[in-house]
């Protein structure tokens, strides 16, 4: 028997209304349109595509920060798209989210101590504040930070510090499942790996199931399981990371895997970088067809009228023309 998703996203669609004016024509951004997914126990989803694809927006509407226009979102088994107050409130504590930026997504007023301890007060966790206090000095110890730090403030630390004390908040209340919104992304390439190899000894420690947005396709093949690829709100390749990065079947997680550094300059020279023509349409008007049929080199006729079905291709689901019988 097989086990069963913690995290199954359906047909989620979230839209923004950007219209200015009272007369104005109505102006919709589709940032997330129609995306399927599931993540299984224990296992780490890696959410990758340029910047404005949609991947935040889905990770901050799967947990609730953004309403969905539709869809569902089923977290064990329970939907939990339509959840308002204490039932919210109480899904927020299985699901948590280290975001972006370690800089603005702690409060500077308070201390290390209070940031990590917010959570398990909100959630009513532990009998006391000296059990909390414990708790907190035990997880900045798991996240590598010295049980002293819990008296100082945020600008005391550095960015890799202050993302250790993200992670370390995301934890105070033993959740099940984390989105990671590009963790790594504002860190220096030197603090990258030590972010990313806590991550993953903590998912082993816990057991714990990861959403891991990231730009870095070769980061993103390292910790994840299964690895989706976006490209203007749609999921357009989903699969094994492996079988992703090594053999992409969408012509943009070509694109993408090319433009990949590598460190060798000898065999930097022989590959050659697919550059993608065209202009990024916009998520307000997009093109009609397949998202990605203004700037693919292999679209057709067909790719500008008929917008792709997500099909089966081996173990892989890809939403192209090329693999349409």
């Amino acid at each position: 028997m097989s086990e069963n998703p913690i995290l199954r996203v359906r047909n989620l669609k979230t839209y923004f209304d950007v219209t200015k004016g009272l007369f104005a024509q109505k102006q919709i951004v589709k940032a997330v349109d129609d995306v399927s997914f599931d993540v299984m126990p224990n296992e780490t989803f890696g959410l990758v595509g340029e910047s404005g694809c949609g991947k935040t927006t889905l990770g901050r509407t799967i947990v609730k920060l953004y309403e969905p226009a539709g869809g569902s979102i089923e977290f064990e088994g329970r939907d939990i798209a339509k959840l308002k107050g204490k039932e919210l409130i109480s899904f927020r504590k299985d699901m948590q989210m280290i975001f972006q930026d370690p800089y603005a997504s702690l409060n500077p007023r308070m201390t290390v101590g209070e940031i990590v301890k917010e959570p398990m007060i909100i959630h009513n966790i532990y009998a006391n504040d000296q059990e909390r206090e414990d708790r907190v000095v035990e997880l900045l110890k798991i996240v590598g930070l010295k049980p002293d730090h819990i008296r100082r403030y945020p600008a005391e630390f550095s960015g890799g510090q202050r993302q250790r004390i993200g992670i370390a908040r995301a934890l105070a209340v033993n959740p099940k499942f984390i989105v990671c919104d590009e963790p790594i992304s504002a860190l220096d390439v030197s603090i990258q790996a030590q972010v990313v190899n806590l991550l993953e000894s903590i998912q082993k420690e816990m057991g714990l199931s990861y959403l891991f947005i990231a730009h870095d396709l070769s980061m993103v093949k390292h910790i994840s399981d299964k690895i989706g690829v976006m490209y203007l709100g749609h999921m357009v390749e989903m699969g094994d990371s492996n079988d992703v990065y090594h053999s992409p079947l969408h012509p943009y997680t070509t694109a993408l895997l090319s433009a990949i550094p590598i460190p060798d300059p000898d065999i930097a020279k022989s590959k050659a970088r697919i550059v993608l023509g065209g202009e990024i349409p916009s998520p307000i008007n997009p093109p009609a067809g397949c998202p990605f049929s203004t700037r693919c080199p292999k679209a057709t006729e067909r790719c500008h009228k008929e917008t792709p079905k997500p099909i089966q291709v081996g173990n892989r689901i890809v939403s192209c023309m090329l693999y349409e019988k």
